[in-house]
């Protein structure tokens, strides 16, 4: 795994943690909590879309970081930090009554 695809899983997840907590009011942790909990997602999002998708580690290595190389780990980091955040949120939401 090298560095710029653990920046793009970041990114995505942190994106993705925002975008659930904005649009579901019961899951939001603010925006600091939304981002910290979306980027870890974003982590383990984006190496299991990797796996999944069968794209190699290398491949931005490799030298091709277009969008295409790119696209798992934004994708799985994204998902992967839209469902901790959600996950996360309901969790405090439902300890909190």
């Amino acid at each position: 795994m090298d560095w710029s695809s653990l920046l793009v899983q970041v990114i995505g997840g942190g994106v993705g943690g925002n975008i659930v907590g904005a649009l579901l009011k019961q899951a939001n942790l603010g925006p600091v909590g939304n981002t910290i909990v979306g980027v870890i997602g974003g982590l383990i999002g984006g190496q299991v879309g990797a796996m999944i998708s069968g794209a190699a580690t290398g491949a931005a290595a490799a030298g091709g970081m277009d969008l295409g190389t790119m696209l798992p780990g934004l994708i799985g980091g994204g998902g992967g930090g839209a469902v901790l955040t959600a996950i996360v949120g309901l969790i405090k939401n439902a300890m909190a009554k």
